[in-house]
């Protein structure tokens, strides 16, 4: 189906004056995306990750029209956002997790109402999308609810559903679970897989919470000042990160650290229980085999590296991969 989102060379460079003495005031260049590139296909689920201030939110929104690029080239569904703002509003959703789009003193199904008239939405689609949101995000209870009333989360299906009233192609989604709890991000995330199985609809979703990113995305591409650091799967994040998964063996007795296992290494005993860290990459099956053959095994599990983490170790390295 093509690429939805094309980037190239693109750059946000902000002008900041700062006090340099009662009467004097310096110009300072701020590179808020510095060379950034890539595509999305339609269709696809990307997680966009990065630390505070790295050029996440600045990316959305030369994304959606709001800020112009300083430099290079961004298409979305082969138009200029910049130049065509209101063309392509009618083709993309935008969810920014700490802001509303919903009216504040309306219900709910007044705030759609609005939205179906603001993107001239024919009746049939409008009630139909409804319909769907509401069942997936289990709005029916608040339909009648002034906003202002809502929890966070039941605000942010809110949101939600007001995104995709109009069938957008691409939806943005600027930290979509920020302050949910369980129950609540696990509906957003059920919502979102749903609809990018049934409608296709392309997702770019940047989060702090990378659970997000371990059960809705495929691929990944972390910022950091403004440059691309990475950009792939989870798999070669891991490998590219050096991380490791850990075989946790309980052994029918308490014995020295375990040895000799090719490929890993002891790196806590407790008792009975040793932990052994092995590369992310690797079988677990080999080091299973080897400690079962040479020690009396009593039961055994793998635990796999945190993403966190892995996430910690390129932004301390710095390396563009």
């Amino acid at each position: 189906m093509g690429d939805l989102i094309e980037l190239t060379d693109v750059r946000k460079v902000f002008v900041v004056r700062r006090k340099a003495g009662p009467l004097r005031r310096t110009r300072h260049e701020v590179r808020a995306v510095d060379g950034i590139g890539f595509t999305v296909p339609a269709g696809e689920i990307v997680g966009y990750i990065g630390p505070n201030g790295a050029g996440k939110s600045t990316t959305i929104k030369m994304l959606t029209g709001i800020l112009v690029p300083s430099g290079g080239r961004v298409r979305v569904a082969g138009v200029d956002p910049a130049r065509e703002r209101a063309r392509l509003a009618r083709r993309i959703g935008v969810v920014f997790g700490q802001r509303t789009t919903l009216w504040w003193d309306l219900p709910l199904r007044d705030s759609y109402e609005l939205v179906r008239r603001l993107y001239r939405v024919p009746p049939d689609d409008y009630r139909k999308n409804l319909e769907r949101c509401v069942d997936l995000l289990d709005l029916g209870p608040l339909l009648d609810v002034p906003v202002r009333q809502l929890s966070l989360g039941q605000r942010m299906r809110g949101d939600l559903a007001a995104a995709l009233l109009h069938d957008p192609e691409v939806l943005y989604l600027d930290e979509p679970t920020i302050g949910l709890d369980v129950v609540s991000k696990a509906k957003v995330r059920g919502f979102l897989r749903e609809v990018n199985a049934e409608r296709g609809t392309t997702i770019l979703l940047t989060t702090h919470d990378l659970t997000d990113i371990e059960q809705l995305c495929r691929r990944v591409m972390v910022i950091d000042h403004g440059r691309l650091m990475y950009d792939g799967g989870l798999a070669g994040l891991h490998e590219v990160g050096e991380s490791e998964r850990t075989l946790v063996v309980d052994l029918a007795r308490e014995l020295p650290p375990i040895e000799g296992v090719p490929g890993a290494r002891t790196v806590r005993v407790d008792g009975p229980r040793q932990w052994l860290a092995f590369p992310a990459t690797q079988s677990a099956a080999p080091l299973v085999a080897a400690v079962a053959e040479r020690y009396p095994l009593v039961d055994l599990s793998v635990r796999e590296p945190d993403i966190e983490d892995v996430i910690a170790k390129l932004y301390a390295g710095g390396a563009v991969l």
